[in-house]
């Protein structure tokens, strides 16, 4: 079927018509104040913005020794803003504020600004998106509700959004980026960035240490949502409380912590710490076993747990697996290394739910680490990788 645009040309009396008709129906018409500024700076003074009524903020890195700003609000009450930009001592300072305070005030608004390329920033919003792309420097402030999308920048970072989703990518800096309310996507990135998040996902894609700087570990916390962390060459710290953890290879520790999911070590060189309220666990040690720490201790409060360790681990283990009457009761351990099973014969019911426990213990080649695993109403696997 083809569809046939159809237009009306209107008489100016109907046209006048109309335009009254909008009226009655908008009694507070939308008003738009534009703001242009250039201000001379250098290369490494500051830029403070504080914006008192919120707006999307984008800030561009450029060659050109100046700060140059475009700002547009707009809404029903943009009449009554008053906006500043305006030389200090270090740098230049973007003021906005209501000159006079009305019942429900509203607005909205874009401010584009443009810095030399390694300039400082500190930033506060009382609402909006902030963009920041192409500068190098001390880079922090807040926005109370908004994304923020930070590219191609260098320094330190501490940046907070009460309510939007976190996009870094492309970046060498170390700091922290914070939601309230979205997910954390950390990716292409050289450097310590600690990603936190109280509702959301977290996930780290292709994350480095600073070239020649001191490597540390990747740090990730979220009150409700996944934690994807593909590689941490030199340890993991990781906390949910509300999800599934998995990282693909760890080097020299991983501590991971769920109150309700599952945890995922694909490959780790080193010792590990892991806890889940329910869900399973699944650990594979790799590297040398004559070198470094590796003790485990790997906890599940309702799940399988499965521990891969290479051929000739010297290893103390010590195995629980405990089940409630109330279960399937058919739970087993089992393992490739000489291990002696015992099962306690009574129900113990002074743990609340009536439970019997079947016990794992072992010495393998001398028992210098400690492999220490506990679950209840799961299956427990010890494997012997290469």
């Amino acid at each position: 079927m083809r569809h046939v645009a159809t237009f009306r040309v209107l008489t100016p009396a109907a046209l006048a018509v109309l335009t009254a008709l909008a009226t009655l129906a908008t009694p507070e018409a939308t008003v738009a104040a534009d703001n242009t500024h250039r201000i001379a700076v250098r290369p490494g003074e500051r830029l403070q913005v504080d914006l008192e009524t919120g707006a999307d903020i984008r800030i561009t890195g450029w060659s050109e020794d100046a700060v140059e700003v475009e700002a547009e609000f707009s809404g029903r009450d943009a009449d009554i803003i008053s906006f500043e930009v305006r030389r200090i001592d270090d740098g230049v300072a973007i003021l906005s504020e209501f000159k006079e305070r009305r019942r429900n005030s509203n607005s909205g608004g874009r401010v584009e600004i443009r810095v030399p390329d390694r300039f400082d920033l500190e930033l506060t919003s009382m609402g909006g998106t902030i963009h920041i792309e192409g500068v190098e420097g001390e880079i922090k402030g807040e926005t109370m509700g908004g994304e923020l999308t930070l590219r191609r920048l260098g320094g330190t970072i501490d940046l907070t959004t009460m309510g939007g989703n976190i996009e870094l990518s492309d970046s060498d800096v170390d700091g922290k980026v914070q939601t309230y309310g979205g997910n954390v996507h950390v990716r292409d990135v050289s450097g310590t960035v600690d990603g936190e998040t109280m509702g959301g996902e977290v996930i780290y894609d292709n994350v480095r240490p600073p070239a020649g700087g001191r490597a540390s570990e990747i740090k990730i916390s979220t009150m409700g949502g996944d934690i994807r962390a593909p590689h941490a060459p030199y340890g993991a710290d990781l906390e949910t409380m509300g999800g599934n953890i998995e990282i693909e290879s760890a080097g020299h520790h991983v501590r991971a912590e769920t109150m309700g999911g599952n945890i995922d070590v694909g490959a780790i060189d080193g010792w590990v710490k892991a806890t889940t309220m329910g869900g399973d666990v699944r650990v594979t040690m790799v590297g040398d076993p004559r070198t470094g720490r590796r003790d485990v201790r790997l906890i599940s409060m309702g799940g399988d747990i499965r521990l891969t360790v290479p051929d000739g681990l010297s290893m103390a283990v010590d195995i629980t697996l405990a089940y409630t009457k109330n279960s399937l009761q058919d739970y087993s351990i089992r393992s490739d290394f000489p291990l002696s099973i015992n099962e306690t014969p009574h129900w113990d019911y002074s743990g609340g739910s009536p439970r019997k426990s079947i016990f794992g213990t072992g010495t393998v080649k001398g028992g210098d680490h400690r492999i220490k695993i506990e679950t209840i109403n799961g299956d427990v696997e010890l494997l012997r990788g290469e």
